[in-house]
């Protein structure tokens, strides 16, 4: 992780802010359709700040710059701004969001300016509001993106990849199917339509898949849908026969970047005339547009009053998997477990036997080469972190070819990873040592394990979000004094993107707002880092369902989880004398488990190697 000189970039963006009458300029993360992970075309906050990492926000006035990420990525921020930046901790006393420092910078009349393809409505209304309450003159939305002319002929070109259709035997359920439960949706909310923006959230209405964006199986897309009508924006390049066949006569076709005045001449039409379905007046019939949507989308809708920001209907039915996608989801993490037991077996062969060198690259690059043999496979789910010693302590960590470090067989090794799979998505974290590790990393790797299971083995009545949960799994570490900072889970898509909303478990308030579900799909992730000396984390992935009680109190039905994830723990880190006897049974049950399923790969392909390793890390306590 190299320092990125920024000067110049800084300088030629100052220039187009004058140019355009803007002293402060914000630059989000996100692209138009506020994906968590972008495309090379998109990563314009990493151009102009050289920080790399998939959270943050760049504000350049026309003095200062500053750059906003959280807890995951203070270290490589750390490590990655030149002098030109201020780091902002977010979430640390009495440093100020990316909000209130623009804010700040904003006194005296200043114009704030932003890309208002690139923000959502929402964020815009309330930057807005804190821009004029510092005195600042206004937020104005700025079409062209001034980092793009900064860019130039640098910028890489924008990916067009085939889209693809995913079979029912996979998604369970077709689309038309889908697109007639928005309906009813928009009919108890009397709307026009809805505007889908989310690029997940197309891919899975219209059961089609694509590779515009790496790791995430979408394709850039807008779609509109009304009582009546659904029109697909897109590239019809894109468009294979098959793509069409499926889609049939009943989707309309339009140009991707037809979106913005298409939706203006709806919303203008909205105004004087009713759908001729429905008996509500034109005045009180709105689009629905998602909270997540842009701002620009909200502005070509007529904003304000005439539009309505929801929580996505969609959102909320693709986090609740059907029956085929929680069976493919538990059929894929055994495969997925077989090609994670065969790469550590395989590394502690090359690493302590043989005393192979071996870099964090060549790790993750094995590890992909053992994944693809499986069925089903399609690709990784997102960049491999594969950590020794202090790089494990960075927690979103990227090896980068001839920038990363050979793997230490004496200190704690990280291996964060996940597949693309046709019949769901993976996402695993281990953290094995090879040598003798100190009493401070099993002390701290059994605590977190401890904080992994009582999450799991958590009963609760139904409603209760993932916000309320959190704790569980840091109990442990707390009554030490420790504790880490990253989400405790997020949701998990079915061959989508690894981080799935609107669910999760952690403190960011917006998991308050959505209760657990059977059929949700979750990360159990917590750890614990020392910067610069190690890092631990143990992920598995669990599914909700209805647990057994002997009360119902309230007459309530209570939820627990089901693990998928099948990949041992590390015996070497475990400190079994800090396991309650619960505890043991639960790890001896795992282990078993993973063994009975992940075994008939090994004994089949006649791997003795693999088979052995997993014998002894699943050996009973």
């Amino acid at each position: 992780m190299e320092t990125v000189h920024t000067t110049e970039r800084l300088a030629r963006l100052r220039e187009s802010m004058k140019q355009h009458k803007v002293d402060i300029y914000i630059v989000p993360s996100e692209d138009s359709h506020q994906s968590e992970y972008i495309a090379a075309s998109d990563a314009r906050r990493e151009f102009i700040s050289g920080f790399t990492g998939s959270a943050g926000t760049a504000v350049v006035t026309l003095e200062k710059a500053s750059l906003a990420t959280d807890g995951r990525y203070f270290n490589q921020a750390g490590k990655q701004l030149d002098d030109n930046w201020e780091l902002l901790k977010q979430g640390l006393q009495d440093v100020p969001t990316w909000q209130e420092w623009t804010a700040d910078q904003s006194e005296g009349g200043k114009t704030v300016g932003v890309d208002p393809t690139t923000i959502t409505a929402p964020d815009a209304r309330k930057l807005a509001e804190k821009i004029k309450k510092k005195g600042g003159k206004d937020l104005i939305a700025v079409k062209k993106n001034l980092v793009d002319s900064v860019w130039a002929k640098d910028k890489p070109p924008r990916p067009s990849e085939d889209v693809k259709v995913l079979d029912t035997k996979y998604s369970g359920k077709n689309f038309e199917e889908k697109i007639d439960d928005l309906r009813k949706e928009l009919e108890k909310k009397k709307s026009a339509g809805f505007v889908v923006s989310m690029l997940d959230e197309i891919a899975w209405l219209f059961n089609l898949r694509g590779n515009d964006i790496p790791y995430n199986p979408v394709f850039f897309a807008y779609a509109v849908v009304t009582p009546t009508s659904t029109t697909l924006y897109i590239d019809q390049t894109k468009l294979t026969a098959e793509v069409k066949s499926h889609l049939g006569s009943s989707t309309a076709i339009k140009p991707y970047d037809a979106i913005f005045s298409d939706i203006e001449t709806l919303a203008s039409r909205q105004a004087q005339t009713a759908d001729a379905n429905s008996n509500v007046p034109a005045t009180k019939a709105k689009y629905l547009i998602s909270t997540k949507a842009s701002w620009a989308l909200s502005r070509a809708l007529g904003g304000g009053e005439k539009v309505e920001e929801v929580r996505s209907p969609i959102g909320d039915a693709k986090a609740v998997k059907n029956e085929t996608e929680l069976t493919g989801m538990r059929a894929c993490h055994v495969r997925d477990g077989a090609a994670l037991t065969e790469f550590f077996a395989w590394l502690e062969d090359e690493l302590v036997s043989k005393r192979t060198k071996i870099d964090e690259v060549e790790a993750a690059d094995k590890l992909e080469a053992i994944r693809s043999k499986h069925e089903h496979f399609v690709g990784l789910s997102f960049d491999t972190i594969s950590s020794t010693g202090a790089n494990a302590a960075v927690i979103h960590y990227k090896p980068e070819p001839g920038n990363c470090s050979t793997i230490d067989p004496k200190a704690v090794y990280l291996c964060d990873s996940g597949a693309q799979y046709l019949d769901g998505t993976t996402d695993t974290t281990r953290t094995l040592h090879f040598g003798e590790p100190t009493d401070m990393e099993r002390k701290a790797y059994t605590l977190v394990l401890k904080g992994n299971i009582a999450l799991e083995v958590a009963k609760f009545p139904k409603g209760t979000s993932g916000f309320a949960l959190d704790t569980l799994a840091r109990q442990f570490l707390w009554q030490e004094g420790l504790d880490y900072r990253h989400g405790t889970g997020h949701g998990v898509g079915s061959y989508l993107n690894v981080h799935e909303g609107p669910i999760g478990i952690g403190t960011r308030i917006q998991y308050s707002e959505v209760p657990l579900a059977i059929g949700n799909v979750l990360s159990d992730e917590p750890g614990y880092y020392e910067d610069g000396n190690f890092g631990i984390r143990i992920e598995n992935v669990i599914m909700v369902r209805e647990a057994s009680t002997s009360h119902q109190f309230g007459e309530k039905a209570y939820l627990g989880f089901e693990h998928v994830t099948m990949v041992p723990m590390c015996r070497k880190l475990i400190d079994v004398s800090l396991l309650s006897e619960a505890e043991k049974t639960w790890l001896n049950d795992y282990h078993s488990e993973v063994l009975e399923k992940t075994r008939p790969f090994f004994e089949k392909s006649g791997d003795e190697r693999s088979l052995k390793w997993l014998k002894r890390e699943c050996a009973k306590y």
